[in-house]
C-alpha cells in the first residue's frame, strides 16, 4: 500500500500529465525501444507510428495518477489492457524495463520539475500498479492454459480454407496443427497471429476478431488487406492475402478480450458494424441464432457498397434463422446495387435513423469499425438517453477516446 505522503505527490502530478503525458509515453517508447529493440518482436509497429500507443498509455498514465488513492476504480481499464498483454505474451520480466524506462522518460520531459521526491513517488506507485497488471495476467495466463484446449504462448495452427468475402477481406478458417479441438471462446473475442516475413527483421504480431460463433472445430478470422505492404500497418494483412494459403501453418495465441456478448440477457440486441468491424459482430449474430434463436436483433452494416461488403450472406443468412432483421447502409453504392436492391438506405446511420428506426427503450448496443464511426454512433445514442451500461464497444487497436 502507499502511504498518504506518496498519494498526495502522484495525485499533485495529475494536472502535468494531463498536458505532458503523451510527450511522455512517446519519449519512453523511443528510449525503451532504443535499449531493447528485441521488444520489437512483440509491440505494434502500425500503432506506435500512428501514436495510437502512445495515447493509450498516456491515458492510462493519467488514470493511474488520477485515480491512486482507489485503484479499484481502474480494475477495468485494467483488464481490458491485460487481455492485450496475455494475447502478446506480455511478462512480468517485462514490467522492469518498462518501469524503467517511464520514470527516465518523466525525469527527461519534465526536467528540474521531476524532482527527486516525484520520481520516488512514481517509482512507488508504479510497482503497485505493475503488481495489479502481473497478478491480473497470471489469472489470465494461467486460464488460457489450463482450459479444455488451451495452450500457453503462441500455438500451430493449419490454414484450411481460404476465402474471399469481398474485394478487401479474406477470411481464414484455422484447426490446431496437432489435430485437438482448439479452446472455446466468447462471442467478440480475438485472437494474436504472429508472423515472421522474409526481409522483416522483427517478427509481427496483429489482433484479429474471430468472425463466426463458438462451438465450431476450427477458427476463423477476416482479414482487411490494409493498403501498401511496405507500411507497419500493411505488414501483417498483406502477407497473410498474399503469402498464406490453404494448407500453410501460422502461429496465434489463445482467445482474449472483454468485448463480449453477454449471453445472460434476453432483451432486444442491436448490433452495429462499419467495415471490417463486422467481423466481431458477424460472431455474436451466429452465437444468438445457433444459442438465443427468440432473442430479437437488429443488424446494421455500414460499407461503401458491395464490392467491399463482407459476409453479406451469411449474415442474411443467419438472421434468417433466428428473430433477426438485418439491415445495410451503403454511402458510394454501385449501379448494380441499386439495380439489385444490395442496400436498404443510402448514406450514413444517423442519430435521426436511429431514433426513427430502432427501438431504444431496452436495446443493448453492441458496435464496431473505423474510429470515426464509432464515435458517431456512440454519440448518437449518448444524445438519444441510452444509458452507458447499454452501451459497448471495441476499438481494433489500443484504447482510445470516443468522446
Amino acid at each position: 500500500m502507499l502511504d498518504q505522503k506518496t498519494i498526495d505527490v502522484i495525485k499533485s502530478t495529475v494536472p502535468v500529465l494531463a498536458e505532458y503525458g503523451e510527450k511522455i509515453t512517446t519519449v519512453f517508447y523511443q528510449q525503451m525501444f532504443k535499449a531493447h529493440p528485441e521488444l520489437l518482436n512483440i509491440f505494434n509497429h502500425a500503432n506506435q507510428k500512428q501514436g495510437r500507443q502512445q495515447q493509450a498509455l498516456a491515458a492510462t498514465v493519467y488514470a493511474a495518477a488520477s485515480y491512486i488513492d482507489n485503484l479499484e476504480a481502474i480494475i477495468p481499464a485494467v483488464k481490458q489492457i491485460a487481455h492485450k498483454h496475455r494475447s502478446l505474451g506480455i511478462k512480468p520480466e517485462h514490467y522492469p524495463i518498462v518501469g524503467t524506462h517511464l520514470l527516465g522518460a518523466i525525469k527527461d520531459v519534465l526536467g528540474p520539475a521531476a524532482t527527486d521526491e516525484i520520481i520516488e513517488a512514481w517509482g512507488r506507485a508504479y510497482n503497485i500498479i505493475a503488481d495489479v497488471f502481473i497478478s491480473i495476467e497470471a489469472e489470465m495466463y494461467d486460464e488460457a492454459k489450463k482450459q479444455l484446449g488451451g495452450w500457453e504462448g503462441f500455438k500451430p495452427f493449419v490454414v484450411v480454407d481460404k476465402v474471399k468475402e469481398s474485394d478487401v477481406i479474406t477470411s481464414f478458417y484455422l484447426k490446431p496443427e496437432d489435430g485437438f479441438l482448439p479452446a472455446q471462446f466468447k462471442p467478440g473475442q480475438y485472437i494474436s497471429i504472429k508472423i515472421e516475413a522474409e526481409g522483416e527483421r522483427f517478427t509481427h504480431i496483429r489482433q484479429y476478431s474471430l468472425s463466426n460463433a463458438p462451438g465450431k472445430d476450427y477458427y476463423r478470422i477476416s482479414v482487411k488487406r490494409e493498403s501498401g505492404n511496405d507500411k507497419p500497418e500493411g505488414i501483417v494483412s498483406n502477407y497473410l492475402h498474399d503469402a498464406v494459403n490453404k494448407g500453410d501453418a501460422v502461429s496465434i495465441s489463445a482467445p482474449a478480450g472483454e468485448f463480449i456478448l453477454d449471453m445472460e440477457k434476453d432483451n432486444p440486441l442491436v448490433l452495429i458494424s462499419g467495415g471490417v468491424g463486422i467481423t466481431p459482430l458477424a460472431s455474436m449474430l451466429n452465437a444468438i441464432v445457433d444459442l438465443q434463436p427468440e432473442r430479437p436483433v437488429t443488424f446494421i452494416h455500414a460499407a461503401g457498397n458491395s464490392k467491399v461488403h463482407a459476409l453479406r450472406d451469411e449474415i442474411e443468412r443467419a438472421s434468417a434463422r433466428g428473430n433477426a432483421k438485418s439491415i445495410v447502409f451503403y454511402d458510394q453504392p454501385l449501379n448494380e446495387d441499386q439495380e439489385q436492391n444490395l442496400f436498404d438506405f443510402k448514406g450514413y446511420i444517423s442519430r435521426e435513423w436511429l431514433e426513427d428506426y430502432i427501438k431504444l427503450d431496452d436495446a443493448e448496443f453492441y458496435f464496431c469499425g473505423p474510429v470515426p464511426f464509432m464515435k458517431s454512433i456512440n454519440a448518437s445514442l449518448r444524445e438519444l438517453g441510452v444509458p452507458e451500461e447499454r452501451i459497448h464497444f471495441e476499438f481494433f487497436g489500443p484504447k482510445g477516446n470516443l468522446e
